[in-house]
């Protein structure tokens, strides 16, 4: 359960704040001493430019809407501190209504600090600060800039008043009395199992921008029902979701702790993707899908794995751990929870090596087999502008569904392979992204005896697959003979002929005899190469040329054609690299050869 599991992180994390406390920036000090001086207002705003020097702290926080608001304890906007009303700081003033709210707002603030000070007797901060607060601090330059809605908090001779252990003990039962369900006794809580003082709404909601979104940014509550329609039995709040107010609290404050650490979250754009496990990793596990170079032994470790199946001795020896993933979306002022993802580490594990052995390509420009980052593979989706692909031209949500294809070793969408050809027609780009996009639909299809090899495959017969291959020859010829060809093959034939491959590569073949008998005249060592290499590939037709090519077809005819050219190209490195060795002169101890 997605709650339990929130619970028990809340006990590993570092730097929880305080129970219903939330760091938020301070923007104004109140400075109060105990020697008699004059309470003093300053400014913590930081500059526009400098953000990192902004005061930060645990401060009392609590969900709070509607018009008539209640106030935190000790910490709260200047509205509640101060009775500063909205549009103080306008030429015209504030209005006669926003200067009645602000004196209401100081009033129910001044209550609950009176509150503090009588239950807090042995706290001398508390009579001194509820004395200035009353008294009230007197306006002047200081106050410039302040605004209604910005945050004062209160340092006593240097220290935080919400610091106070009394403050906090305080702040809990206030929101204990705000949110709770009101039933007078104790209660079975879902999440812990154990009796407890129950929840009428979570206290804490979801930071406002902690999830991306397309419309508008709100605070938003995971568990939320405020309709008799929505709730079971036309129950509303958290009837049905019997929630305690420690589980409830704890739970929230580790899904905002990691919405804000890079190191639980990543953005999918419409959405946000939160992961942690049971017990710690040694492995970055999950990095190794967003690394824009992903360690290759990790890699190959994980492929390993997948392939390895470990004896019943040795497998209940394995330490058990579980992976937990959760994708959450927003809709205005509510959380969407688009996946939760509870499966054990050894599984996400041979899921992942499957998603990198299912998508990894040969690259011969590097002489490697390359693994690619999943937002790369997203983005390559998109349209490509000649020099790079357009930002905001994936499909939306994509990302989020090639995630979901690695984690849980499933085919990607449907949508995705008729897409991604389209793309290639348009604008004529197929490189390593790509390749490995339609490597993983194939690997991942229907048809089990439809699995590309990441390089080059010499012995397939497969139709499509040669055409490709015999296209990329043919266009390897092209530019051997004529290097400062503007428009190749490719740019004119490329889209026609992965669909309809008969007749355009017919013509290529012929017109290609120009092309071979200038190589042969004018370089001949490539022309016994590629005119081997052509009769190669034309040879393993057992059949006539495909006269049309479905989609399946059309992507093996594209992986054909970019394994052919990686294959060349890592040929004429390995070529270059032995010419080059051979002219390294022997060292004066070595005999000559």
């Amino acid at each position: 359960m997605l709650l339990q599991r929130l619970t028990e992180q809340a006990g590993r994390l570092e730097g929880l704040p305080p129970e219903f406390y939330r760091y938020r920036q301070i923007d104004w000090v109140l400075m109060v001493t105990t020697g008699g001086a004059a309470p003093k207002l300053v400014d913590r705003r930081p500059p526009a430019k400098a953000r990192a020097d902004a005061v930060v702290e645990a401060v009392p926080y609590v969900q709070r809407s509607g018009t008539k608001v209640p106030p935190f304890l000790v910490v709260d906007t200047a509205e509640f501190v101060l009775g500063r009303p909205r549009g103080a700081t306008d030429e015209q003033g504030p209005a006669e209504k926003d200067v009645a709210e602000a004196a209401r707002r100081r009033g129910e603030y001044l209550a609950l600090l009176r509150r503090w000070a009588v239950e807090a007797s042995d706290e001398p901060s508390a009579a001194l600060v509820l004395d200035v607060l009353t008294r009230g601090v007197p306006a002047d330059k200081s106050w410039e800039g302040l605004e209604a809605r910005h945050t004062v908090a209160v340092l006593v001779d240097g220290r935080w008043l919400h610091e106070r252990a009394s403050v906090r003990e305080l702040w809990a039962r206030v929101v204990r009395e705000r949110k709770g369900a009101g039933g007078g006794q104790q209660e079975l809580c879902l999440v812990c199992g154990e009796p407890g003082d129950l929840l009428s709404t979570i206290p804490e909601p979801i930071k406002k921008g902690a999830i991306p979104s397309a419309g508008g940014s709100n605070e938003a509550q995971l568990i939320s029902v405020n309709s008799p329609a929505q709730g079971r039995g036309a129950a509303v709040k958290l009837v049905n979701t019997p929630v305690c107010d420690r589980c409830g609290g704890r739970a929230m404050a580790a899904l905002n702790n990691m919405l804000a650490s890079d190191d639980h979250r990543r953005s999918l754009g419409d959405g946000v993707l939160l992961w942690w496990t049971r017990e710690p990793l040694d492995e970055a596990l999950f990095d190794l899908v967003y690394d824009n170079y992903p360690d290759s032994q990790a890699v190959a470790h994980l492929i390993d794995s997948l392939h390895h199946r470990p004896d019943p001795a040795a497998a209940d020896r394995i330490e058990p751990n579980d992976f937990y993933a959760l994708t959450l979306g927003l809709n205005n002022a509510r959380t969407v929870v688009r996946e939760w993802l509870d499966i054990p580490v050894r599984t996400v594990k041979a899921n992942l090596g499957a998603w990198f052995e299912d998508h990894g390509v040969f690259d011969g420009w590097r002489g490697t087999t390359r693994y690619l980052p999943l937002w790369l593979l997203a983005l390559a989706t998109g349209r490509h502008n000649g020099t790079q692909y357009a930002k905001g031209t994936a499909p939306r949500g994509i990302e989020r569904e090639l995630l979901r294809t690695a984690l849980h070793r499933t085919p990607p969408p449907a949508y995705l392979l008729p897409h991604l050809l389209q793309r290639i027609r348009a604008d004529h780009r197929i490189d390593v992204p790509r390749t490995a996009l339609l490597r993983l639909a194939l690997n991942r299809s229907h048809d089990r005896t439809d699995r590309p090899m990441p390089r080059l495959d010499p012995d397939s017969t497969d139709p499509a697959y040669l055409c490709g291959r015999a296209f990329a020859v043919l266009e390897a010829i092209q530019t051997a003979a004529l290097p400062d060809v503007k428009a190749t093959i490719a740019d004119k034939y490329f889209g026609t002929a992965m669909t309809a491959p008969a007749a355009v590569l017919a013509n290529l073949r012929h017109g290609a005899n120009a092309h071979l008998k200038r190589l042969r005249r004018d370089k001949r060592g490539a022309y016994l190469v590629l005119n081997e290499r052509l009769a190669q590939v034309f040879g393993a037709f057992t059949d006539d040329l495909p006269t049309h090519l479905s989609p399946r077809e059309q992507a093996r005819f594209v992986i054909g054609y970019e394994q052919q050219r990686a294959a060349d190209f890592a040929a004429r490195a390995a070529a270059k690299a032995a010419k080059a060795a051979e002219a390294v002169p022997n060292s004066p101890d070595e005999p000559a050869s």
